[in-house]
Formats: structure tokens, C-alpha cells, sequence
């Protein structure tokens, strides 16, 4: 990944041409991996989430039913003002305009989530980014990933580059590594404060 990071006048003509340009919300193939990206949380209920690159919210309106609060961003304004109109029911989510990893949020949160955008980012703003998360993501934190998997001539690398690299990110552990065809989704979870594997899910249900 030595190419700089996708520029911005990428997603403004994208969004400038459709206010959906991905059809997020149509699609069978995105309602499908969303659902699958909640269903993989290993926590019935999160206190703080964050979602940078919402895009038009899809993904933010399901994190809802799961989170106290989440807060949702984008860097395209026109997302942004979309991703705001599709929840602005749900009082529990907030929705900026912000760039990363040079803006980032105050605060910690047990819920990040890192869908379609890794691989957006060139590699020194990458690393940049995965610090960050692990240091905003609370002690057993969950930190979600969602990439697709082909490759694209705007993507810097796939899903399973992706993969890879955050494998390599200290202070986190794998939970979860679902891969199909097309997008590899994988859940890891952050240490416990004395640097231990969290437990699982059976494990905190005294199933094992």
C-alpha cells in the first residue's frame, strides 16, 4: 500500500452523481452483510459506539438497536446530511462531518466499527488509524472490520490485506473471522486492562 490515500475528490464526485452511489440501502448483498455485521457483536448491548465512514447510515440504524449511543461520521458532507435525515428518529445517534485520523472524537468507547473503509487509506494513515482505535476502544473493547474483498482500481488492498494488517496491531485478539467470496467481516476484541485475552461468549455465560 504505497499510493497515497484515496482522495477526496473520489467520494465528491461519487456522491455528487447519486446520494446513495453504492446502493447501499437497496441492495440485498449490503442489507445481508449488515445484518451479518451485527449478528457478529459478541456484546448484547454497547455503551459508546463509533462508526467513521458511515456513509448514507445504513449500517448506523442497525447499531442503533444494539447501543446506547453511537456516533456516526463521514467525510463527505452531503453523507453526512443523508446519514442525518435516516436516523434523525433515533435520539441515540449523532452523525458529523469529520476527516480521519486527523479529527477524532473525545472519549473512549466499547464499539468501533470499520466498514468499506481500511482500504481507503495509505499505509502510514492506516497505522495512524488502528493506533487511534485501539486507544479509544475501552479495555475488552469490540473492534469490528467489514472490507470487500475484490479488487478495486480506487482500493489500495482487499479485505484480506486488510485482515492481515490489523492482525498485526498490538493490543488486540481475533473473536471472530468470517470470510465469503466477496467481503471478509472479522471481530476482534481489545486486551483486558492486565493485557489478557477477553473471554468468550460461552465463557461469560458459564456455558464452559
Amino acid at each position: 500500500m504505497s499510493r497515497p490515500r484515496t482522495p477526496a475528490t473520489y467520494f465528491d464526485a461519487m456522491y455528487g452523481s447519486a446520494e446513495d452511489p453504492w446502493s447501499l440501502t437497496e441492495r440485498w448483498y449490503e442489507r445481508r452483510k449488515y445484518d451479518l455485521t451485527v449478528a457478529a457483536l459478541p456484546q448484547p448491548r454497547y455503551r459508546r459506539a463509533f462508526e467513521p465512514g458511515c456513509s448514507v447510515g445504513e449500517l448506523t440504524r442497525r447499531l442503533a438497536d444494539r447501543c446506547d449511543t453511537v456516533l456516526a461520521c463521514d467525510r463527505v458532507e452531503s453523507a453526512v446530511e443523508t446519514a442525518r435525515r435516516r436516523t434523525a428518529a433515533l435520539p441515540n445517534v449523532s452523525v458529523h462531518r469529520m476527516l480521519l485520523p486527523e479529527e477524532w472524537p473525545e472519549g473512549s468507547f466499547d464499539l468501533i466499527v470499520l466498514s468499506e473503509l481500511l482500504y481507503y487509506l495509505d499505509e502510514l494513515t492506516l497505522g495512524t488509524v488502528l493506533e487511534r482505535t485501539v486507544s479509544s476502544l475501552e479495555p475488552e473493547g469490540t473492534l469490528v472490520t467489514v472490507h470487500w474483498n475484490h479488487p478495486v482500481e480506487e482500493h489500495l488492498t482487499t479485505g484480506e490485506g486488510i485482515a492481515k494488517r490489523v492482525a498485526a496491531q498490538p493490543g488486540l485478539v481475533l473473536a471472530a473471522d468470517h470470510r465469503e467470496e466477496d467481503f471478509v467481516l472479522q471481530v476482534h476484541r481489545r486486551t483486558t486492562a492486565e493485557g489478557a485475552r477477553p473471554a468468550g461468549v460461552a465463557a461469560r455465560e458459564g456455558l464452559v
